[in-house]
């Protein structure tokens, strides 16, 4: 990508970290909240992007004031990439085993938009803080996943996701433990039997304890309060600074044509390209989401474990009841790692020669696509 850059006259590290959205964060990091642009039919305000990574931005300009925000943008995001793929590979590798952890980061790391995780973008950021924040809940860490999830929250708008995961996840633990204690003695020194790998409805394949959570435990309701901190605090932030509490900043996402139709303008969207010349990012935005979504039966399917399946189902469903820039929704699915799940399973069963042609394919894939996003495409990423 860099030497196809170069040939045609731009400069690789102005792409990657200057280029549509990491402009506007890269802003943010060096002059705040502010800027608003007006364009027929759309106002696009800044206080539409989460504060986290430019945050992070701008504290590490604060340390080193001689390097550009870009840079320490590509620095972030790089870190991030790979905090990710370190949570990834730990909830792979804790519900099915290595070999299935190792594909799983593989096949995430080498998707047609994972260009995208070596941009100064936030789908790295949120990507690290969801994985963890699932690894948490699978191992009964209620603090870090409440701890997590106000990072994750604070990161995209599509972390709510992880939000609901650990609310569901502490939910049922809280009504379980008391449904259980009103009917069951409490036996000292049994920890219970494990949860059933892959059961819905259990935290997930843990080993500590399957017994169920205590009601009283207050890291259970700590993890329950702060999950959506981050989150709603944002949300609320841009309400109060626009007027309208609890509406403004779903006014401001609208100002970018961006709304939850229940898929309504997606539709509209898939209609045209199917009934009227396309350009490539168009049709390959199609193919990627109707391929999440039967990967995403598959994934249901599996039976998976809670936290999970709702932290995938509601990345699924925003970005396909989503309308407005269907070109980024594979950029959306980003974070959607536990729909690779599926294929990493079912390569973890093929001979390895197979296994190998299917990763180099993806490989190549990857690469090509991914220079032709940052480089050639007539619409931004």
């Amino acid at each position: 990508m860099g030497g196809w850059a170069e040939h045609i006259g731009r400069r690789p590290r102005a792409i990657l970290g200057r280029a549509w959205d990491a402009d506007w964060y890269m802003l943010i990091a060096e002059h705040g909240y502010g800027r608003v642009l007006n364009w027929p039919g759309a106002v696009q305000s800044d206080l539409a992007f989460f504060p986290l990574y430019p945050a992070l931005v701008r504290g590490l300009s604060a340390l080193v004031p001689d390097v550009t925000s870009g840079t320490l943008g590509l620095l972030v995001s790089w870190s991030a990439a790979l905090v990710a793929a370190g949570g990834i590979y730990a909830v792979g590798e804790r519900l099915y085993g290595r070999r299935a952890a190792t594909l799983l980061v593989l096949l995430w790391g080498l998707l047609p938009h994972s260009v995208v995780l070596t941009m100064a973008y936030t789908e790295p950021l949120l990507t690290a803080f969801a994985a963890w924040t699932l690894y948490a809940l699978l191992t009964r860490r209620w603090l870090w996943a409440g701890g997590l999830a106000v990072l994750a929250g604070l990161s995209r708008p599509n972390g709510i996701a992880v939000v609901a995961a650990v609310l569901w996840v502490v939910g049922y633990e809280i009504v379980r433990g008391g449904a259980r204690g009103r009917t069951l003695p409490e036996r000292s020194g049994n920890p219970g039997t494990p949860s059933t790998p892959g059961t819905l409805g259990t935290p997930g394949n843990t080993a500590e304890s399957g017994r169920p959570g205590n009601r009283r435990d207050p890291r259970l309701w700590a993890a329950a309060a702060l999950a959506p901190a981050g989150w709603c605090g944002y949300v609320l932030w841009v309400g109060f600074r626009t007027g309208d509490p609890l509406g403004g900043y779903f006014a401001v996402q609208r100002g970018w044509t961006s709304t939850f139709d229940f898929g309504a303008g997606s539709a509209r969207v898939v209609r045209d390209i199917v009934l009227r010349p396309a350009v490539l990012p168009l049709t390959t935005a199609l193919l990627v989401v109707l391929a999440a979504v039967v990967l995403f039966v598959l994934f249901v399917l599996g039976r998976p474990p809670a936290a999970l399946l709702v932290y995938t189902a509601v990345l699924v469903l925003i970005t396909v009841g989503g309308s407005g820039f269907f070109e980024s929704k594979p950029r959306f699915l980003l974070p959607a790692f536990p729909l690779l799940l599926p294929l990493a399973l079912a390569l973890t069963k093929a001979r390895p020669r197979s296994a190998i042609v299917v990763i180099a394919a993806l490989a190549g894939l990857s690469f090509g696509y991914g220079t032709y996003l940052l480089t050639l495409s007539p619409i931004a990423l």
